[in-house]
């Protein structure tokens, strides 16, 4: 069995998330976020806002300066010029996929016929389905609070509403993730909820996958997506259970389309005609949600890099801060820094910066400050400022 070095893992990992590549010189266009998506897949979605949404995130970090209109409408607005490219599903968590990519899915979405959360409360409430849907089709793509208004001046025999409301969040979230209901749209981060059927083409819709196809080709995409992978980094990308995985990689391995290595004694997969890049490349800010770290356990055994995200920490306990960006420098990862958009002050705030162990400051400091002008740049933001926590503050704030 093949063997591989950590530093040799790495750099295929890397080379697989579009980081040995070079950013476009020209402006990123609907091409350049076609292919992006074909090889790292999913763009996970989450609510935090404090520097920019964790969507945008990996798009910048690989392309560098956007125009995030780009995104919005790849996958919140169609047209007959400009067709929806991406659909929200539980790809990995939350996420962007590609449209075509829905019916990859269904089994997922057959087994959350009563959602992934709140299910007693959606089992309790046939009705409330029913009739949610019904408003929807009537009123077109809406919130849960305009599906709540518009229930609520519904006649119910005098007797008023007989649901909380919160129950109208839990039901049309189970509608969302059994395939029923699809986002239309966002409107700031609101999801406006409208009818699949309306929403995705008809021959996505119409397309039927096998169960165990459709698995077997999330788990090579995932293996495509990372390079190299144990069979653990390989669930995690799409949340696939072992008991799934396990037939789908032997089947892999068997038919050339993936190959068994180790990586430094440990098994793993490598996918097949994969090449070694000879060099360390990729300078990048990672937001905590990119697919490159967003399994800790890998970032960990493959660049000796401990992440955790504190934001649910007590901010006395925390020891980097809020929402911490990695800083990946010629394909190492070198510092972390603790991020905020300063909208009123017109600059991206550094809250604290933070170098590892064994990295030379005086080389990450400048490389790390033109990184944060860039991205100041991109969101919009007069300059950078630098505060005084971390021991790598004092050179970044000389640097910037």
């Amino acid at each position: 069995m093949p063997t591989l070095r950590v530093d040799q893992a790495r750099r295929i990992a890397l080379s697989a998330q579009g980081f040995h590549e070079s950013k476009p010189a020209a402006s990123v266009t609907r091409a350049h976020l076609r292919r992006l998506i074909s090889r790292i897949q999913v763009l996970q979605l989450d609510s935090v806002s404090v520097a920019v949404r964790a969507h945008y995130a990996p798009v910048f970090s690989r392309l560098g300066p956007y125009d995030r209109d780009l995104l919005d409408r790849a996958a919140w607005s169609h047209s007959a010029r400009s067709p929806r490219l991406l659909v929200e599903y539980w790809a990995h968590e939350a996420a962007l996929m590609a449209v075509e990519d829905w019916p990859l899915l269904r089994w997922r979405m057959r087994g959350y016929t009563h959602g992934r959360w709140g299910t007693e409360t959606v089992r309790k409430n046939p009705r409330l389905a029913d009739d949610i849907v019904a408003a929807i089709a009537e009123l077109g793509p809406s919130t849960a609070g305009q599906i709540e208004t518009y229930l609520e001046a519904e006649p119910r025999g005098g007797k008023g509403p007989w649901w909380g409301r919160s129950d109208t969040k839990w039901v049309a979230e189970a509608l969302w993730s059994s395939g029923v209901l699809t986002t239309a749209t966002r409107v700031g981060f609101a999801r406006h909820y409208d009818l699949t059927e309306r929403v995705l083409p008809a021959e996505v819709l119409a397309r039927e996958v096998d169960d165990a196809e459709a698995v077997r080709e999330l788990t090579l995409r995932a293996a495509t997506a990372l390079g190299v992978g144990t069979e653990a980094d390989i669930r995690d990308y799409f949340r696939l259970g072992a008991a799934q995985v396990k037939p789908a990689l032997a089947d892999l391995v068997a038919g050339g389309e993936l190959e068994a290595v180790q990586i430094d004694g440990t098994p793993a997969y490598l996918h097949a005609g994969q090449k070694i890049p000879r060099v360390d490349r990729g300078t990048a800010l990672l937001c905590p949600f990119d697919p490159l770290v967003f399994f800790r356990p890998r970032v960990e055994r493959l660049f000796d890099f401990h992440y955790r995200i504190e934001i649910y920490t007590p901010a006395a306990k925390r020891r980097y801060g809020y929402y911490v960006w990695p800083f990946l420098l010629d394909g190492q990862l070198v510092g972390r820094v603790d991020l905020k958009a300063d909208r009123a002050g017109d600059t991206l705030q550094v809250l604290g910066a933070f170098g590892e162990d064994g990295a030379d400051r005086a080389r990450v400091a400048p490389a790390l400050a033109a990184e944060l002008h860039t991205m100041a740049g991109w969101l919009g933001l007069g300059g950078v400022t630098v505060g005084a926590r971390g021991d790598l503050a004092a050179a970044l704030a000389t640097a910037t």
